[in-house]
């Protein structure tokens, strides 16, 4: 699944029916008692961030979201079942927390049971200009799948005479990228069985993120300042002068500045021979991560002058099998350094590379927020991103991936304001796929060409 923007995801002409949970539901949960299940610390502090900046006078919308085809003549009845019956069985998706105290300092969960689930179904009209259609989507988007309010998801449908679009968009608290990837398999299974008369889809029920919160933080608060993690954590920022690492070539932002607007690089990066020779030279190292960020490595190097690359490289939580079909936000951070003095070749760099992540990984089960707070260490939140990262899935395992391209399947990204760089580099079926957003300065988008096609041509160099 190609990560992009709305922009770039083939919006197309079409009658747009959306779906908000209904005015009884949310009435329903306005008079839910506490769920003693706290939130995730990374979900306490995408909240807290966000209010943050909005209290600074700012609008950063943050949500992550998916569209895909479905085949012929929708029947919009089928399509709302299907679309409850996948929302019920996330747990997260049916949760959501309030402020609690006069000043807003507790953040406290509240749980919908499955059967209080409804979706209430508007007709908006036709649109025949997708840039109209585009716009109208970002904005509802924005408006409703908002860190800051409850319900923080929305659905929608451009319907046509041969085929019918879905949109689903979530504020980032409920989702990571990688639950965006199942979500067309799950949807179309459901619709599709609804339109044949078979019955309910049966599955294995999927495990509940808000069960993996409360597991998670119960753990995390076990853990006090002298532990190895914040040690390590410590030292870590120590070494980054104070604070976490941006991405190291100029971005052309004035110190202390406002938060700038960002921009997008979508782009293909390697085909499927070119992805599979790169896998290959990278396999002995440890594969492909291990080959972007030593590529990163001595890119940034020649472009920043640096000579240590130090980032943060995220990694999924889900590691017991059972969270493996769940939606929610199962990421976690490895700090790593890599040494690029005395212009080492590539091979040098990869196991750098390699023995950096073997030793940081374990600490990417234990959350940012947690060690922070242990180092007394306040970094005033005015970005939706802590740090700049470089990240890698290989999606071509997950259920659905060999019939994306006929669905036109696409993982969406809010792109707003930041002052750091994200890139994702995604495996697929037909290669290696790019997505970043970074600032919007002319220094910036030089730089990040300069970046994307070095990157292109290392991956090219490992072609036999």
């Amino acid at each position: 699944m190609r990560i992009t923007d709305i922009q770039r995801c083939e919006v197309r002409p079409g009658r747009l029916v959306e779906w908000t949970l209904s005015p009884a539901t949310v009435a329903t949960a306005a008079g839910l008692p506490e769920d003693s299940r706290p939130p995730a610390y990374i979900q306490e502090s995408h909240i807290r961030t966000a209010r943050t900046v909005r209290d600074g006078g700012l609008f950063v919308p943050t949500w992550l979201g998916t569209v895909f085809d479905l085949p012929g003549p929708v029947d919009l009845d089928v399509l709302q079942e299907a679309l409850r019956a996948w929302t019920v069985r996330h747990e997260t998706l049916r949760s959501g927390f309030r402020w609690t105290g006069g000043s807003g300092e507790g953040l406290r969960r509240f749980t919908l049971d499955a059967g209080d689930v409804s979706l209430h179904r508007e007709r908006v009209g036709d649109f025949t200009d997708p840039d109209a259609l585009v716009r109208h989507l970002e904005n509802r988007f924005d408006t409703v799948a908002d860190a800051l309010r409850w319900p923080n998801l929305i659905y929608a449908a451009v319907v046509r005479d041969d085929s019918t679009s879905v949109y689903m968009a979530f504020d980032h608290s409920n989702v990571d990228a990688y639950s965006l990837h199942g979500i067309a398999a799950e949807i179309s299974e459901l619709y599709t069985a609804g339109l044949e008369g078979r019955g309910p889809v049966v599955r294995t029920p999927a495990a509940s993120y808000v069960d993996f919160c409360e597991l998670e933080r119960a753990d995390a608060d076990r853990i006090d300042d002298s532990h190895e993690t914040v040690a390590r954590w410590r030292e870590f920022i120590r070494r980054c002068d104070g604070t976490l690492p941006g991405f190291p070539v100029d971005l052309g932002l004035e110190p202390g500045g406002p938060l700038p607007p960002q921009k997008m690089i979508c782009e293909p990066l390697a085909d499927a021979g070119a992805a599979a020779a790169f896998e290959a030279y990278c396999r002995p190292y440890g594969g492909s991560l291990v080959g972007l960020l030593a590529a990163t490595a001595l890119i940034v190097q020649e472009l920043g002058g640096q000579s240590v690359y130090r980032t943060v490289v995220p990694f999924h939580t889900r590691v017991k099998s059972r969270w493996s079909d769940s939606v929610g936000w199962y990421v976690g951070g490895a700090p790593i350094e890599v040494p690029v003095t005395g212009s080492p070749g590539l091979p040098e760099v990869l196991r750098t590379v390699r023995a950096a992540l073997q030793a940081a990984r374990p600490l990417a089960r234990m959350p940012l927020a947690r060690v922070l707070s242990l180092l007394g260490t306040d970094f005033r939140p005015t970005s939706p991103d802590l740090y700049s990262i470089v990240s890698y899935v290989d999606a071509r395992g997950i259920p659905g991936a060999d019939r994306w391209a006929e669905q036109r399947a696409y993982g969406l990204l809010r792109v707003s304001y930041g002052d750091q760089v994200c890139v994702w580099v995604s495996r697929l079926p037909d290669g290696l796929w790019l997505a970043s957003r970074y600032p919007d300065t002319d220094v910036a988008a030089k730089n990040m060409r300069l970046y994307v096609e070095r990157l292109r041509d290392l991956v090219a160099a490992t072609v036999s």
